[in-house]
């Protein structure tokens, strides 16, 4: 049974599920990935609810352990003695004269230097024939550096824009064994990017869900005019997420005389202590505190009641790389109406499986709510089909496919 790495920033947060599936599709594929992180969500609130108990089963790179230091130390002492190529893999150098290297940058590729001992020295310790990445970030660099003291190969999963992801991607790149990159269109957008710097096996796998958990337990029945139309939305409390122009929408559709309920299942970064309070505000300077819930961080079976029992799922993010929760909501057969952000056209062909405005754009937005509330036929039947595309190209078990081929 091959035994690998299986490398996620920060693990778990509240927007984590897809790895934990793909976990266990891998698991069930034959192989045994374990999990490891850089270190653990910097706000505790933000761990969700499911993932507790499996806290124990991840190895965090940061802090160090007292008897790891210095089998660590002895892992990183070989880069030490080369420092030429240690700052040529690290991308302080070279470097235009008018851009100087700054202490901080310093500092921190010192701290991913150490991580990258750490990954090592465990990758041993474990017995890993490979690391696997789902980052192109600061975690993406401590395993390039592993890479680098110890040998051992490494990939990279690459979930939205490159520029969202920091310095040295044309190392970080170059020395990956292979590269997955969630979309087609996100593919298109980087290979200009990397020119002459991408591994030779890159491949194209979306994130997915595991079906056989995401089936209704009942028939869809859509809003029928009477009672409150029930509208569901899953996203961490971000302004990325636009849970501001969703507020706006759900006024809007309030206005016309519909009884509407929202219900947002996702937490701030800051374990309800951040954006959160920012929203709460929001809904009350619009009158709608009777007709939102936060629900914030909520396990899987309580998102799929939630869906169960939800008219429409929708989602108004300025960017989106995919959308997981999206996919979820097309697996229970609830039609979406959410925003052409970032890769969600990959995902939903708008007028077919689902429905897609601008970004940014409440009134558009409400419109394209109100059209599926009086519309049940066309609510049944997009839901349906909506299943049905998922069935075809997004199921979790792709990527894990495309992964264990790789090892």
């Amino acid at each position: 049974m091959t035994r690998f790495g299986y490398l996620v920033p920060e693990f778990p947060g509240q927007t984590h599920s897809f790895f934990w599936r793909e976990l266990k599709a891998l698991t069930e594929l034959g192989y045994q990935p374990e999990p490891v992180s850089t270190r653990r969500p910097k706000q505790p609130g933000t761990i969700p609810p499911w993932a507790q108990d499996r806290l124990p089963e991840i190895h965090y790179l940061v802090p160090p352990g007292l008897a790891e230091i210095r089998s660590t130390a002895t892992t990183a002492l070989p880069g030490l003695r080369h420092p030429g190529t240690l700052a040529a893999a690290s991308g302080l150098l070279p470097r235009p004269t008018t851009d100087m290297v700054r202490p901080r940058d310093v500092l921190r590729t010192a701290g991913l230097f150490w991580a990258g001992a750490a990954l090592a020295r465990h990758a041993r310790t474990r017995g890993w024939s490979h690391i696997h990445v789902h980052s192109c970030a600061q975690a993406a660099q401590a395993a390039l550096f592993a890479h680098m003291l110890s040998g051992i190969t490494y990939s990279l999963t690459l979930h939205g824009p490159l520029s969202d992801y920091g310095p040295n991607q044309q190392q970080k790149w170059l020395n990956a064994k292979f590269s997955v990159v969630i979309t087609e269109r996100l593919l298109a957008e980087t290979l200009p990017q990397l020119d002459g710097f991408m591994p030779t096996d890159v491949s194209v796998a979306p994130m997915g869900v595991e079906l056989s958990d995401f089936t209704r337990a009942t028939p869809y029945v859509p809003w029928g005019g009477a009672g409150p139309a029930r509208l569901f939305c899953c996203a961490r409390l971000n302004p990325s997420k636009g849970h501001k122009e969703l507020l706006t929408a759900v006024r809007l559709i309030s206005e016309t005389g519909i009884e509407v309920q929202l219900t947002i299942a996702g937490e701030d970064d800051a374990g309800g202590k951040g954006y959160r309070a920012t929203l709460e505000n929001f809904i009350r300077e619009l009158d709608l505190t009777q007709k939102v819930r936060l629900l914030g961080a909520v396990p899987e079976d309580r998102i799929k009641e939630e869906l169960e029992k939800a008219h429409i799922f929708t989602l108004a993010s300025h960017q989106e790389p995919l959308g997981v929760a999206i996919m979820e909501a097309m697996a229970m057969e609830v039609p979406v109406v959410a925003t052409s952000a970032g890769g969600v056209p990959d995902l939903i062909t708008t007028g077919h499986s689902g429905t897609l405005v601008d970004p940014g754009n409440p009134s558009s937005l409400a419109k394209a709510i109100l059209h599926h509330l009086h519309n049940p036929s066309h609510s049944t039947a997009t839901g349906q089909r909506a299943r049905k595309a998922l069935e075809e190209k997004f199921d979790v078990t792709k990527s894990a496919r495309i992964v264990a081929a790789r090892l």
